[in-house]
């Protein structure tokens, strides 16, 4: 357990000794205990949202894999024990660093069907909160709202690319774990339970997952044998299977006769794209997120830059003078979001502007530090919360840190017979008005919140993060960057310390923040709303000068951090030493 009470040490004194010295000194404003303990490693470290991934992960660099072969294995393994956020058939980005100090972003997010056209739903409003809503919920529910995966085809890119260890022994976890069943934990629970009106829907997924009409409890084992089938055919032919194989004409057939856009042709020609990443520094540390279609690389920039001119550290954790600037600058980077909420192939996205000092500089006099400020957020997106996240890294320098999902809870809310895929959903991510930035265009790339970050300090690494919760995850990843660097938190209370959100409506600010300063914070001009949670379960490491690793997740998921310790026997050791050895007789 650890206690914190706003400020801390000096910037960044954590992140260079390796560990927090204990140094706080009493100050109001909110103080919060961690409810998960942090574990440190020196030979790899996994984190994951669930603790099946994580051993997964460790079990590859106990096998000799280095930190992409452990993430794929782990993703791999989310689909089985986190089937309601994340699958084969869903999209998702990397940013990853390698050993030699190379870092790209794997982009396989999903894409418009080539059928797919700007009037192909029928909106049934022109203004918010139902401006993406289609008809029927198409766009939302069922066939038409599938577009085309690439969470497949990048893992195994990525494997083949920077991995070390072959397919079959990445998917293998994953296998094991969906023929012989797992216990379902109170969270994946819940998640059946709350969506179970749509799973009932689909004669499929309602086998699977509410038998009997029933839907599975926590306690409960859930055994996927026609998935388990579909993996060990992936492990056994390659991602050709589905693009352009038997299994992706299989799937294509289907979703086609029961009204989809996508054909087998979208998963022929589908591609990844390796981006650079994008790149800002604050108060001396180099952050390094991934750039459009993802919008959180930018956002975090944009806000950082925004914040970086006022004293955090002194004005302290979760503090009225603190939370009010984050709100603010969290408002004038939502308005500007629209901008870069948008594949880069098909709009021109001003990336260096909205990351650069100088603009932060002339957006920032239009911060009032006594009141809140109106700043006009024309953002309309449906990307949902309902996603996973692994942050993995190995003793040699290798880091990823990626999110993946299937969009909405249990995506598309279908499954594909007899192949236990569930497709994701992410055509509801599309504008149904034709003529504008998220319109559906063929071959679009759908835009995402992913904000997958690594900190370097003088080039050497020094936290990597991330998270799911769709529109939150940028402010909520910004605000961990704020708790290591000001505030001087250790990761684990950096990932569990309370977070606020808003785009310029709301403020959502969670419960565990005092009344006292919501109640301050709603006299200033804002319009406070206390909320549980805001977005899921971050998953975040930290690296210190001595090659130690310290992993942390926090509350709001099933989120586990495990560690590889140990090593080898040392050089000429054996079992039965010579007891003359090294003596002269």
């Amino acid at each position: 357990m650890c206690r914190r009470t706003a400020r801390g040490l000096p910037p960044g004194r954590w992140l260079e000794s390796g560990g927090p010295k204990m140094d706080w000194r009493s100050r109001a404003g909110t103080s919060f205990i961690c409810e998960k303990t942090a574990v440190t490693a020196s030979r790899g470290m996994a984190v994951t949202n669930h603790p099946l991934a994580s051993a997964a992960a460790v079990e590859m660099m106990a096998a000799g894999g280095n930190a992409v072969d452990a993430a794929i294995a782990a993703l791999f393994t989310l689909t089985v024990v986190e089937p309601m956020m994340v699958g084969i058939f869903g999209g998702g980005a990397a940013l990853i660093r390698l050993a030699d100090g190379r870092e790209v972003v794997l982009d396989g997010l999903s894409t418009a069907p080539a059928a797919a056209r700007s009037d192909s739903f029928t909106p049934i409003s022109d203004t918010w909160p139902d401006y993406m809503e289609a008809k029927g919920r198409a766009n939302r529910v069922g066939p038409k709202a599938v577009a085309v995966p690439g969470t497949l085809k990048a893992w195994c890119e990525a494997a083949g690319q920077f991995g070390r260890l072959p397919l079959s022994d990445l998917i293998a976890p994953a296998i094991r774990h969906a023929e012989r069943g797992f216990r379902l934990s109170p969270y994946l629970a819940t998640c059946i339970a709350e969506i179970a009106p749509d799973l009932a829907l689909d004669a499929a997924i309602a086998a699977v997952f509410l038998p009997n009409g029933r839907p599975l409890g926590a306690g409960d084992l859930l055994i996927q044998k026609d998935y388990a089938n579909t993996l060990r055919l992936i492990a056994e032919e390659g991602p050709q299977v589905l693009y352009g194989g038997e299994l992706g004409r299989r799937v294509a057939d289907y979703l086609a006769g029961a009204g989809s856009f996508l054909r087998f042709e979208d998963l022929e020609r589908y591609r990844t794209v390796t981006r650079e990443p994008v790149r800002g520094t604050y108060r001396g540390f180099e952050i390094v997120g991934p750039p459009p279609p993802c919008a959180g690389g930018v956002h975090t920039l944009q806000i950082l830059n925004l914040l970086e001119a006022y004293n955090i550290a002194d004005s302290g954790f979760g503090t009225r003078e603190t939370l009010h600037l984050v709100l603010e600058a969290l408002k004038i980077a939502a308005a500007d979001r629209r901008a870069v909420t948008a594949d880069p192939a098909f709009v021109d996205v001003p990336v260096e502007r909205l990351i650069s000092k100088a603009y932060a500089d002339q957006r920032r006099m239009e911060i009032d530090v006594a009141r809140a400020s109106t700043f006009e957020a024309r953002i309309r997106s449906n990307e949902s919360a309902n996603t996973t996240h692994v942050t993995v890294a190995d003793a040699e320098g290798n880091i990823v840190t990626s999110t993946q999902t299937i969009n909405s809870l249990f995506g598309a809310r279908i499954i594909i017979p007899g192949t236990g895929i569930i497709p994701n959903n992410y055509m509801y991510l599309f504008d149904p008005h034709p003529g504008n930035a998220l319109s559906l265009e063929p071959g679009k790339r759908i835009t995402s919140g992913i904000t997958a970050l690594i900190g370097k300090k003088e080039g050497r690494p020094v936290f990597a993060l991330g998270l799911p919760g769709a529109h939150r995850i940028p402010a909520s990843a910004m605000q961990a960057v704020l708790n290591l660097i000001d505030h001087g938190m250790d990761v684990q209370e950096a990932v569990e310390a309370p977070r606020v959100f808003t785009w310029g409506q709301e403020v959502e600010i969670e419960t565990s923040v005092p009344v006292e300063i919501r109640d301050t914070l709603a006299t200033m001009g804002h319009r406070v709303v206390g909320v549980d949670h805001v977005a899921g379960g971050m998953c975040a490491i930290g690296f210190s000068d001595d090659g130690r690793m310290t992993g942390a997740a926090c509350w709001r998921a099933d989120g586990v951090p495990m560690g590889l310790g140990g090593g080898s026997a040392r050089a000429g050791t054996s079992f039965w030493p010579d007891p003359r050895r090294g003596r002269v007789y």
